[in-house]
């Protein structure tokens, strides 16, 4: 009895921390990033900060979103569409994130790239678009690439 309360109480604080970290996996990345963009506060077409970019993508990705944003100048950049929904003006229903698999590919080391796709209606046509995440040196998930339904991906949007 003596050792029981101060074991409950360690319990306690470890389910308290666990619950109170933000959740850094695929799935709660992009859902994250959704949320935010909805609401206005996503990485893209912001200038307050980098960082908000690189919270969600690769190093080298986030330098391509952000720059492409400043060298624009409010006007509009390569980035010419919501790239969440890989289109100009989305009008979305019916928007589920699946859930996260390892990506397909026998160069894949086990663990290291994970996929995570999002379906939904746009103007009420069918749309899938797959989120492809790897862990980057510190072995954080980042989003490597967003693929859309035309086989274009955001990485090609800064490649022309």
């Amino acid at each position: 009895m003596k050792y029981l309360l101060p074991a409950c109480a360690l319990l306690l604080l470890a389910v308290t921390v666990s619950v109170a970290q933000p959740q850094t996996g695929p799935d709660a990345m992009v859902k994250n990033l959704y949320h935010a963009q909805n609401a206005g506060s996503g990485p893209f077409f912001q200038s307050k900060s980098s960082v908000l970019v690189e919270r969600y993508f690769m190093k080298d990705l986030a330098d391509l979103i952000w720059k492409d944003y400043l060298n624009a100048k409010g006007d509009i950049g390569a980035l010419d569409f919501d790239p969440l929904y890989g289109s100009q003006d989305p009008q979305i229903s019916d928007f589920k994130i699946l859930e996260s698999r390892e990506a397909d590919s026998a160069k894949v080391q086990a663990g290291n790239k994970v996929l995570v796709e999002v379906t939904f209606k746009d103007a009420g046509k069918k749309r899938r678009i797959a989120f492809d995440f790897e862990k980057d040196q510190d072995g954080a998930w980042k989003i490597f690439d967003i693929r859309y339904p035309d086989k274009s991906s955001l990485r090609d949007v800064f490649a022309r």
